[in-house]
């Protein structure tokens, strides 16, 4: 099974941007890494007046648009519950990730690293560590039991993700 590794933070701590800089450091260090994005949102990838858009609202319940370069998979979802991490991930091609970075899930069963940032409008008390949490990212000084990363140093936290796969694998 592909290693998963979720970095989950309240809306606005910074999710997104720490990701952005992570994957390419981790790619240097050649990991392969996947990612797997959680949103709230009615979310659309494909844009309207597009054949594979037009196709799809026909009601196509799945539609794959493939090229030379990349490949995707949409599949309509309408009256399913909130899919399951773990059958997301059995979807991904495992012969071609070493890792699978997962932003959101946070409630998940999952190896996680928490974010934290002060001026984000939360307080340290309100930081839900659980037994899957591995580390927690923060600008600010934390008291706690676990590894506290730099948030603001992206070359710290790929260091204790190696670490942390390279354990894994042990």
């Amino acid at each position: 099974m592909i290693p998963l590794l979720a970095i989950a933070a309240w809306s606005g701590t910074g999710k997104t941007t720490l990701l952005k800089k992570l994957i390419p450091e981790l790619c240097a260090r050649g990991i392969r890494p996947g990612l797997i994005k959680h949103t709230h949102h009615n979310m659309d990838v494909d844009k309207p007046g597009k054949d594979s858009y037009e196709l799809r609202k026909a009601g196509a319940a799945q539609t794959l648009v493939a090229s030379k370069q990349r490949w995707a998979l949409m599949t309509e979802t309408p009256e399913e519950q909130e899919l399951d991490l773990a059958w997301l991930v059995s979807r991904m091609d495992a012969s071609k990730l070493d890792l699978v970075l997962v932003e959101g899930f946070k409630h998940d069963a999952v190896a996680k690293i928490l974010l934290f940032r002060a001026a984000a409008g939360h307080s340290m008390s309100e930081l839900t560590i659980d037994e899957h949490t591995i580390a927690v990212a923060s600008d600010a000084a934390l008291n706690i039991d676990i590894p506290v990363l730099n948030l603001n140093d992206p070359h710290e936290i790929v260091e204790f993700i190696v670490g942390w796969l390279s354990h894994r694998d042990n």
